[in-house]
């Protein structure tokens, strides 16, 4: 029998306190980590040939997995030099390439190009010009939300609403085209005044849509905006700061969905805006769903100023009375010598607008839309400078598409309600 001596039961005592210490001293160690295994980013072109991107917008992005970590949008697929164009015709010979920018919107590019040469003229039209431009860009902004909110639908996969959005905008295009004569490209305001005066009986077919329109709307409203998919699809996804919207130059509904109550129209009132009663829909979040339902609530605005122009439309003509800028009426042209020479100089050489620079923007339905006319003289401007609101918009998205995955740039793209040809003006 062997007996432990104190050198022994020391060594014991030892053996046995390293062994209860040890899982001490390991959980206190910080874990080793894992050495990360090499990972292959892809390279994705989306677009330009895409139906989410709206036209020829090409987006490259940079994926892990499904997970965008950098993207670039390129744009100039569609460039047709409009501004250095306008140096070679009359302005009233440009309005229609401005039809060409959002040709969604068109009347409102018309009204927005010419009231920058009215200032530089210092031109005041008759106040029944006024409202008939004030219901042409109205009844834009409601066909170009219909289109963008049909079209984002679409591609989030909710096919009814496109029809019924669809079916809704070619109502208010059969009204375009009985007063302008044109469906897409309209082509109707001119320097000083408008082509025509609207026909009889125009503005009862425009209240019936009043009337009816609303319906429409509601269904769509309790169709999307309730919907769990839709909702989340769309909610804290492609969350826009106010801060960052203003940094890129982000205007219209999209800044607004950010919490940025700016509207040109209430800014700086233009036309007769002063004369109605309207609110700006204002998003908290500045997500997709904020940018979907500011948009919607527009439509319900717009309708509103629509029934306000229509009860107070005033009479009188819908021309300035210069003979030198608009176009003398036909009857006058062939049976006065002063007056055929007014038509001849202003078909052939354009309103004289004076030497001077001018900067005009309107509230488009896609935002921000403005004009920088530079004239020397003549008909014919110097330069030309357009500020397209989709292309400041477009300029966000490095920032905005970073983190998401892929679907969800589907639904950030649809909801910016894009349109590239004034991006590629």
């Amino acid at each position: 029998m062997k007996v432990k001596t104190p050198a022994t039961r020391a060594a014991v005592a030892r053996a046995v306190a390293a062994r209860v210490a040890a899982p001490q001293v390991a959980a206190a160690q910080p874990p080793v980590p894992e050495p990360e295994l090499p990972c292959e980013k892809m390279v994705l072109n989306m677009g330009p040939s895409h139906p989410s991107t709206h036209g020829v917008l090409r987006l490259v992005l940079e994926l892990d997995g499904e997970i965008v970590t950098a993207a670039r949008p390129e744009i100039g697929y569609l460039h047709r030099g409009e501004e250095k164009i306008a140096e070679n015709f009359t302005y009233n010979q440009f309005v229609p390439y401005t039809d060409r920018l959002d040709y969604l919107a068109s009347p409102a590019n018309n009204v927005a190009f010419v009231l920058a040469v009215e200032k530089l003229m210092g031109l005041v039209v008759p106040p029944r010009c006024q409202y008939i431009r004030a219901i042409c860009c109205e009844i834009a902004r409601i066909a170009s939300h219909l289109m963008g909110i049909g079209a984002m639908g679409l591609d989030l996969g909710a096919l009814t609403i496109f029809l019924w959005t669809f079916t809704e905008r070619e109502r208010l295009y059969t009204l375009l085209e009985k007063m302008t004569g044109a469906r897409l490209t309209n082509s109707y305001t001119r320097i000083g005044g408008v082509a025509r005066d609207i026909p009889e009986g125009w503005i009862a077919e425009l209240r019936h849509f009043l009337d009816t329109f609303p319906k429409t709307l509601g269904e769509v409203d309790r169709l999307l905006t309730g919907n769990r998919i839709f909702m989340d699809r769309n909610r804290d996804v492609g969350v826009l700061a106010p801060e960052v919207a203003i940094d890129y130059g982000v205007t219209g509904p999209n800044l607004r969905a950010s919490g940025v109550e700016y509207d040109l129209r209430k800014a700086h009132p233009y036309l007769c805006y002063q004369d109605f009663e309207f609110d700006v829909p204002v998003g908290t979040m500045g997500d997709c769903y904020d940018r979907y339902l500011v948009r919607m609530e527009e439509m319900r605005q717009s309708v509103r100023i629509l029934k306000q122009a229509c009860d107070k439309l005033p009479g009188g003509p819908v021309n300035a009375p210069d003979f030198k800028t608009i176009l003398p009426p036909k009857e006058k042209v062939l049976t006065r010598m002063e007056e055929l020479i007014h038509q001849f100089m202003v078909v052939t050489e354009g309103p004289n607008v004076p030497p001077g620079e001018a900067f005009f923007s309107a509230e488009n339905a896609k935002g921000e839309l403005g004009f920088y006319v530079v004239s020397r003289g003549g008909g014919v401007p110097w330069r030309l400078k357009i500020r397209g609101p989709s292309f400041c918009n477009l300029s966000v998205l490095p920032h905005l598409l970073k983190g998401h995955l892929i679907a969800d740039v589907v639904a950030i793209l649809g909801s910016f309600d894009f349109v590239m040809g004034e991006c590629d003006r």
